[in-house]
């Protein structure tokens, strides 16, 4: 296989697991290691499993980690605007001392492109760099026998590659700190493979991931707080008392200290970036995560309040509390998708419109779509009702309970993200400019465009292995094919009411996901089991892992 970025990427979406494990899996000393009350609560093989003996495959020893000078981060919301706060911070220190030179940031999930989990210097790495690093990783485990099938050889999945892909790049590019963000939980986290972080940091805790973490609060605070480690200082924003006693107990396990910090008051008012209180609260905690790291490893630096001005100024984080401006609109940015992160992006809109005009339209732009979270449940959390206002949202059980909320508004169902969008911009264009909040999944602020150019609706998809099966399915459209002719995964049959494209998945119970991400590109329209000559429109299938679509 030719050594290019695509052909990594290619490979990069073989580690995608097809479902997560239902049931518990851990040996009797893991079910017994702490966990409150005895209860099991991770499912499947834990992803720190292996981790440690692929990077001794990889050639990089616990002491070449150690030399990463790494801050590891975990909690429920926060976690990437945290890294960024920190990187932002110790960047403006580095600029003003020459130190740290090169910092190493990794978090997830990307918005705009895979490259943005792993970046240095304030940048994703290149795709050059991506691809050389890449298949360095891929070789040497192949090498080993664990690069063949992800389902017969324990080998990194894919969360698992990127975090290994992670530390091969920091290493090998020399940086002078690396700031992890855990993937979720913390104890089990393919990312705490880190013998000795120099500091480490919790943001707020939430109920989110409950089926890998636990039903409780406490559960998911004890799996948080396992990136304590000891003799590596640890701060926490405040959290609810449940929680904050777990996270004491287990910082006293790991023999560490954990201060719990509150909001910089000297922290600048009237500054977009900390428009959200728990924006100031992740700042705050930034700032004390890159004094002590400075503390610890360069003596005698300090920073000072040019410093944390700088880093506000030049801090940047997409689609996490993000206004932008466009003509007579504002566009409210936030990728929240579990209680906790609804609540405090809803109070963020509501205090940043009421402050400027509340008279002025408003739209609610909502969509959500997961196995493991209860959508109805997350509604409850959008509080910014304006009579006569669209609301568009793909999901009819909740223009539903929008409804009960208030019976005066108009509600809208849009089959995709591009669809509301648009009648988004109408409403816009009728009422000389608008509001509008758009929120319920980083997936939705993905593959909307907003991101990059309201104008431009071209973003692709997060997931890339399924960006490439809508790229494959419109080129396939697009050349006429005849009847019976397939590509890799798609098949055209030619009917006398209509055309089929009999569409192969590759993940099980990701169907919903996979319609969805099709219409962006080939521009259907989604209406169940229907078959009307000349509409444009999908047909779910009986057949396991085939959605014929019918053009």
């Amino acid at each position: 296989m030719r050594r290019s970025y695509e052909n990594a990427l290619k490979l990069l979406a073989t580690r995608r697991r097809k479902a997560r494990p239902k049931t518990p899996a851990l040996s009797p000393t893991l079910q017994d290691a702490g966990i409150p009350n005895g209860n099991q609560t991770v499912r499947g093989i834990p992803s720190l499993v292996g981790m440690k003996e692929w990077l001794q495959i990889l050639g990089h020893s616990e002491s070449d980690v150690n030399n990463l000078n790494i801050v590891h981060i975990s909690g429920t919301k926060g976690k990437g605007s945290t890294c960024a706060f920190t990187r932002s911070f110790l960047h403006a220190h580095g600029i003003r001392t020459g130190f740290p030179k090169r910092i190493g940031l990794y978090t997830s999930p990307d918005l705009q492109c895979i490259r943005e989990r792993i970046q240095i210097d304030n940048q994703p790495i290149t795709e050059d760099l991506f691809t050389q690093y890449f298949f360095e990783v891929w070789d040497s485990l192949a090498s080993r026998g664990l690069g063949q099938d992800v389902e017969t050889t324990r080998q990194p999945r894919y969360l698992q590659f990127l975090a290994l892909l992670a530390f091969h790049a920091f290493i090998r590019e020399n940086v002078d700190v690396a700031i992890f963000e855990t993937h979720h939980g913390g104890e089990y986290d393919a990312t705490n493979v880190i013998p000795r972080p120099v500091v480490t940091g919790i943001t707020s805790l939430g109920m989110d991931h409950i089926e890998q973490l636990g039903p409780t609060i406490e559960n998911i605070a004890w799996h948080k707080a396992g990136i304590l480690k000891p003799g590596a200082p640890a701060f926490s924003v405040p959290q609810e008392a449940g929680p904050m006693k777990v996270l004491g107990d287990r910082a006293a396990e790991k023999k560490t200290s954990l201060t719990f910090i509150s909001t910089d008051n000297h922290l600048p008012a009237n500054v977009r970036v900390l428009s959200a209180p728990v924006q100031r609260l992740n700042a705050s905690l930034a700032i004390e995560l890159a004094r002590m790291f400075l503390q610890l490893k360069a003596p005698g630096h300090t920073m000072d309040s040019d410093d944390i001005a700088r880093g506000i100024d030049n801090f940047s984080w997409l689609g996490r509390f993000e206004t932008i401006e466009d003509g007579m609109s504002q566009w409210f940015l936030d990728g929240a998708h579990n209680p906790l992160s609804l609540k405090q992006a809803a109070e963020w809109f509501s205090n940043n419109i009421d402050a400027q005009n509340p008279r002025r339209r408003r739209v609610l732009i909502f969509s959500h779509f997961s196995e493991a979270r209860d959508g109805v449940a997350l509604m409850e959390y959008k509080t910014i009702k304006e009579p006569e206002t669209p609301f568009p949202d793909l999901c009819a059980t909740y223009a539903s309970l929008w409804k009960d909320f208030d019976n005066q508004a108009v509600v809208v169902n849009e089959p995709t993200i591009e669809a509301a969008l648009n009648l988004a911009k109408r409403i816009s264009a009728q009422e000389g400019g608008m509001q509008v909040f758009v929120t319920g999944s980083l997936h939705l602020l993905s593959v909307s465009g907003l991101l990059t150019n309201l104008d431009n609706y071209s973003s692709p998809p997060t997931d890339y292995a399924l960006f490439r099966l809508q790229v494959e399915a419109g080129s396939f459209v697009q050349s006429q094919p005849q009847d019976g002719q397939s590509s890799d995964r798609v098949t055209f049959e030619r009917g006398l009411s209509a055309n089929r494209l009999h569409i192969r998945c590759t993940e099980e119970g990701d169907t919903a996901r996979i319609i969805g991400l099709l219409f962006y590109t080939i521009k259907y329209s989604y209406q169940r089991n229907a078959a009307i000559p000349g509409e444009r429109h999908v047909c779910a299938s009986s057949t396991p892992n085939v959605i014929p679509l019918v053009h």
